[in-house]
């Protein structure tokens, strides 16, 4: 009997990083999620994916916080073999993060400094320490975002941390290579009901304007392609950078 793959899947508990639990779990994949707060709302994941018949697990995980890293993988070895009953896993969706909208005059190096640690320092180490715990021709997907390539007043150090996060997944392809481990970027433009940024009639009207297919971006927009990154239809795909805004400035 063939042991099914493993997926970790940061920020899991609401919006996109749920939908992403739920899409792997559609397709026979095994779940652990993390979440900050929302200890509730995960265990609804977990339900959810064990609903599909899937095993699931949550873990509470602070990405933010480089020096919780080594207990939070103690954690996570002893769950694998306690609930899954293997020693590594096979996917790494980093997917956990916040959104800031601050003019670029007046972002505080506090503000700064909390993108920095959520979506560039969290992502790179954990990514790094995550290593000796993803198997051989597992798979790296990392989120960025639209913003990278299209500026928005406002964004300028979320942005900044997600385009360094493009380049970061381009070095781990080259680097992991040997091992089999492809890496990729998804980047979303605005996704509503993704819990990240403010969902109002104004914003919803302007971004379904924006969009060639004229509507806005909703969470299984997302989800379905980085489930789909974890088939091995996707096993040739490496290093590249997949935009997700329903054709935004093109």
């Amino acid at each position: 009997m063939t042991t099914p793959k493993l997926a970790l899947v940061t920020g899991g508990s609401r919006g996109i990083g749920k939908d992403i639990a739920l899409s792997l779990a559609q397709k026979g994949i095994d779940v652990v999620l993390t979440y900050h707060r929302q200890q509730a709302e995960a265990a609804a994941v977990v339900t959810a994916a064990e609903a599909l018949g899937r095993k699931a697990v949550a873990l509470q995980l602070d990405t933010a916080d480089v020096s919780s890293l080594e207990a939070f993988f103690a954690r996570l070895t002893s769950v694998l073999q306690a609930s899954f009953g293997v020693s590594r896993f096979d996917f790494l969706i980093n997917n956990a993060g916040t959104s800031l909208q601050a003019p670029f005059a007046e972002t505080t190096e506090a503000q700064f400094d909390e993108m920095l640690n959520i979506h560039l320092k969290g992502v790179y180490f954990l990514t790094q320490k995550a290593l000796p715990l993803l198997n051989d021709g597992g798979r790296i997907i990392n989120m960025s975002s639209a913003t990278t390539r299209i500026s928005y007043p406002g964004a300028s150090a979320y942005a900044v941390m997600k385009g360094a996060v493009d380049v970061f997944t381009r070095y781990l392809a080259a680097e992991l290579g040997a091992r089999g481990i492809t890496a990729n970027v998804v980047a979303p433009g605005a996704i509503f009901g993704g819990g990240a940024m403010p969902d109002t009639p104004e914003m919803r009207a302007f971004a379904a304007q924006i969009a060639a297919l004229g509507r806005v971006g909703l969470p299984d927009d997302v989800s379905g392609v980085v489930a789909f990154l974890c088939t091995n239809e996707a096993k040739w795909l490496n290093g590249q950078r997949l935009e997700l805004t329903g054709g935004v400035n093109l």
